[in-house]
């Protein structure tokens, strides 16, 4: 881009980043959908507000056979609201991008199974992990922003912020679930994390300003499976999740 088509192109695209948080969008959904802005004008080497729509349709169809289309759903949405909440146009266009229905059923883990897959964790913090997620029909992240405060011993139940939607829940807590985080939390004893991350000595995952690393959690699965022989993937979804009940 030339100078003033990129003082255009930095201008609008600032809109569009100060646009996403006041619609109250999670870090993901910016990262992603300022993402597809950046990549559409990388393409074009030129802001895209002046694009037409055989443009577009060109750039998606390519876009198509170099990525998947989760990539290019995002990045469909994310033109969308760049057009409708940044430029204030029309923008019909984006029905041409229709990514084909997939259905497909998520791998569900057996009582057993979890119990294998609690039995192979080495260290404690991934056995209270692996419980705890599969206990209370949690999702990955869900159960590593857990805190101190969530847990409502006395009612047996837990108060889950800004779930999936930016949505708040509660779930029930299993008795074996709640003997386990006490026993994780006298270990490290951290004022707010229950899943601190643990590196370096006590007093250091004490004083952790973070919760445990997620990669570093979805490898540990991985190989937690692998150990019990499980060729499935970790679901982490509420869906492929027994009932707590049963747990």
């Amino acid at each position: 881009m030339n100078k003033s088509e990129q003082k255009r192109f930095d201008e609008l695209y600032h809109k569009h980043l100060r646009a996403l948080k006041l619609q109250g969008m999670s870090d993901k959904t910016i990262d992603a959908y300022s993402r597809a802005v950046r990549r559409i004008s990388a393409w074009f080497d030129c802001c895209p507000d002046r694009l037409e729509p055989e443009q577009l349709a060109g750039y998606f169809s390519e876009l198509v056979e170099s990525h998947s289309w989760s990539t290019v759903k995002l990045d469909r949405c994310g033109l969308q609201f760049f057009y409708k909440h940044v430029l204030e146009r029309d923008w019909q266009w984006v029905k041409m991008i229709r990514a084909p229905k997939i259905r497909s059923l998520p791998d569900i883990l057996s009582v057993a199974e979890i119990e294998r897959l609690i039995g192979a964790a080495r260290k404690l913090r991934y056995r209270v992990f692996v419980l705890t997620t599969y206990s209370m029909g949690l999702r990955l992240g869900e159960t590593l922003a857990l805190q101190v405060g969530d847990i409502d011993a006395g009612r047996k139940q837990v108060h889950i912020r800004r779930g999936k939607g930016h949505k708040d829940r509660l779930v029930p807590l299993p008795d074996l679930t709640c003997r386990a985080l006490r026993a994780l939390w006298s270990r490290h004893q951290h004022p707010h994390l229950l899943f601190p991350k643990a590196n370096g000595s006590m007093e250091t995952v004490r004083q952790a300003p973070s919760p445990m690393d997620r990669g570093g959690v979805q490898t540990a699965m991985k190989k937690m499976l692998a150990d019990c022989g499980i060729k499935k993937k970790p679901p982490f979804t509420p869906c492929a999740i027994p009932s707590p009940r049963t747990c």
